[in-house]
């Protein structure tokens, strides 16, 4: 059995669960997930289910609301300002959680791999809004809670992602 903790994040919900190495909860909070709903497949920006790990930690030591951009900081601060100059933009903030999946066929590898297809749990603007499927496939938080949960996991750490 892990030691470490472990994430359920309940699409129903839109909210993720941090869990002890025994299942209790131990902290939540608010997300939100892919606008089209829930789905594995390549190109499809749904929000794939199952069983996963964070693959890597990204952003450790960067500031809060850093702008990420293939998973390297653009040296921008997001503002409301730099946001309403690109409307439309999915602004991936603050720090990064990449998602691996472990589930061979449904989640892994092929035309349904979580990883190749680069689903993160991610920071958001603040004015965001969360509870709402709204994203591209990944799973936003604001970043205050993105900061909690970063410093309370490790690389490798369980993560399921049920509807």
């Amino acid at each position: 059995m892990s030691v470490e903790p472990q994430l359920r994040i309940r699409l129903s919900e839109q909210r993720l669960y941090l869990l002890s190495a025994t299942g209790e909860p131990l902290w939540s909070c608010p997300v939100s997930s892919a606008r089209n709903g829930a789905g594995e497949r390549q190109g499809s920006e749904c929000t794939p289910r199952g069983w996963h790990q964070i693959r890597a930690k990204i952003g450790a030591g960067c500031p809060p609301n850093t702008v990420f951009r293939g998973r390297r900081p653009t040296g921008e601060i997001y503002t409301p300002a730099l946001g309403a100059a690109h409307p439309g933009r999915d602004w991936i903030l603050t720090r990064i959680l990449w998602l691996s999946g472990l589930e061979p066929g449904r989640n892994r590898l092929g035309e349904v791999d979580s990883m190749r297809r680069y689903i993160y749990i991610h920071g958001t603007p603040e004015e965001n809004p969360l509870g709402i499927p709204l994203s591209h496939g990944c799973i936003r938080l604001h970043n205050h809670d993105l900061l909690t949960l970063f410093e309370r996991v490790a690389g490798g750490s369980r993560v399921e992602i049920i509807e």
